[in-house]
């Protein structure tokens, strides 16, 4: 299992320019941010204002859906848990706010929960959730503001769970495809509730806001968001073939405006990319020498498959090279990072993926790890 620290790498690479590679300019919109990100590596195809602070409206409560995942896949909330309705967090039946409509003082299981808010986007299921988890709202979200922090969300703010607005609360279209990133690879079992088209509770059934889901059937989610201040705002992800794209949109004109720019953006992006495979998972790539260990060297590969996404017509310009960290000392646990393994177009890197230890080496004993000390000694004259 990759470590935390090496997977938010995995998912957060640099934007990297294609700039020596003939494309068709990306379509241009009427909102007031945008970005197309590839999910396999992280590359901003097309952007527009991608890291200016904005409301994200109820595209916020795609950071409260992820906290709850996660809390769900380590055990620290069961899928049938009881969620109370506390006056705080329900919902009065206001035209102002989009509800699950749990009655006061009822319950819901944490996953009736989730589906409200990715479904429904229910202002009261994220507040019941927040106060269920954290005890209050504001200690959930500085919660929020950590799990952004860690998985790289560099220009973001959380002052509530709903997106509802409130002065010091933003985050950017580069953020937004950041979590949605991760939601995709970190939340996988619960992923497919964002591609729900309906979810019923007390009686009342309420239609999931992405249009595109009723119109394309590669796009499988992610959140609307919508208030006067943020405008309308879409955070779209869509799979055809092996190529996967996250798109976000803040500030469009209307809600068919939001979901006609999204639908322009995921068709400039596949006209334009492909997804290759550059190197499968968990081979053998090369033998390293380890220093203080029972055995001599270490094999090390990719803990996954590595897929670049790239202009057409490029895959055979793809270069690749294995950069291993100097002088690797046992012990090592399989999966351990131990160095990357970097692909270059037109001489620029592309993409980057963790090489990992595929095999744990133990350290050796005390008389082992004394004769290669003298030799490492010596190797440092020369």
């Amino acid at each position: 299992m990759i470590p935390k620290t090496a997977l938010a790498a995995l998912l957060i690479a640099p934007s990297f320019s294609f700039a020596a590679t003939v494309l068709s300019a990306p379509p241009e919109f009427n909102n007031k941010s945008y970005v197309l990100m590839d999910f396999e590596t992280g590359q901003i195809l097309a952007a527009k204002n991608e890291n200016e602070k904005l409301a994200p409206a109820s595209m916020t409560k795609m950071m409260t859906s992820y906290i709850i995942e996660q809390k769900l896949l380590n055990g620290e909330l069961t899928e049938d848990e009881k969620v109370r309705m506390n006056e705080s967090a329900w919902c009065r039946g206001s035209s102002t706010e989009s509800c699950m409509y749990v009655p006061l003082n009822g319950t819901a299981t944490s996953l009736e929960m989730l589906r409200g808010i990715i479904i429904q986007s229910g202002n009261d299921a994220s507040k019941a959730m927040a106060e269920h988890i954290a005890g209050n709202e504001g200690t959930f979200a500085h919660m929020m503001n950590q799990e952004a922090k860690r998985i790289g969300m560099v220009n973001t703010h959380f002052i509530n769970s709903t997106g509802m607005p409130a002065e010091g609360h933003y985050s950017t279209a580069k953020d937004m495809a950041v979590l949605a990133q991760h939601i995709i690879h970190d939340s996988s079992k619960y992923y497919p509730i964002y591609s729900e088209k309906e979810f019923a509770f007390n009686g009342i059934k309420q239609g999931n806001r992405n249009a595109l889901l009723y119109t394309d059937p590669s796009v499988d989610g992610l959140k609307t968001g919508h208030t006067d201040e943020a405008g309308y705002c879409l955070t779209t992800s869509a799979k055809r073939g092996p190529t996967r794209l996250i798109s976000v949109i803040f500030g469009a004109p209307s809600m068919n405006e939001r979901a006609s720019q999204t639908r322009d953006l995921l068709a400039w992006g596949y006209a334009n990319f492909e997804t290759k495979s550059v190197q499968p998972g968990k081979q053998v790539l090369a033998k390293a020498k380890v220093w203080f260990g029972k055995d001599a060297d270490v094999q090390i590969g990719l803990a996954e498959n590595f897929n670049v996404t790239m202009p057409k017509g490029q895959a055979n310009a793809i270069k690749t090279q294995l950069v291993v960290q100097p002088k690797l000392t046992a012990p090592l646990k399989a999966g351990q990072v131990v160095g990357k393994y970097v692909a270059t177009l037109d001489g620029k890197v592309i993409a980057e993926k963790p090489l990992v230890a595929l095999k744990a080496v133990e350290e050796a004993n005390f008389f082992a790890r004394m004769i290669d000390h003298v030799k490492q000694f010596f190797s440092n004259l020369f």
